[in-house]
């Protein structure tokens, strides 16, 4: 965030479950793949990640969804997926042109694995913490 607490235009942040196995996997699996680390990463149930849910007028109670913020801007489910892998290295932008799916069909299907998610992949007892080398990368 810049020195008057607004996200800079260029900064992009990705807010995810903390507790999610799946979502912690999620977020390791961008870190492997953007090595230019372009994103930084809060957890949704942090001090941080709940302030910009607010500052957002998104519901701080909801954790059901990544959200991918830059700048002034922010996307939801599907949307921030796409958005994250057309940032990524290797083959992972072909996947935006799923970007042409209609949003109720993406987000149907996001919708699907997110409420799903703790039966499918496990639920941790506490957030993920990273190591001290990615320390540096989250804004918890």
């Amino acid at each position: 965030m810049g020195a008057s607490g607004a996200l800079t235009e260029h900064e992009s942040i990705i807010l995810f479950d903390g507790v999610c196995n799946l979502c912690s996997g999620a977020v390791q699996f961008v870190i492997k793949r953007d090595p230019a680390a372009k994103f930084k990463f809060a957890s949704l149930q942090s001090e941080f990640g709940q302030q910009l849910l607010k500052q957002f007028g998104l519901d701080p109670h909801s954790l059901h969804s990544i959200i991918l913020i830059q700048g002034d801007k922010f996307y939801e489910r599907s949307d921030a997926a796409l958005r994250i892998a057309r940032q990524l290295n290797g083959g992972w932008p072909l996947f935006y042109a799923f970007i042409i799916v209609p949003r109720f069909i993406r987000d149907g299907i996001y919708n699907l694995i997110g409420r799903n998610r703790y039966k499918l992949f496990g639920k941790k007892e506490a957030c993920w913490i990273p190591t001290p080398e990615l320390k540096s990368r989250f804004k918890d």
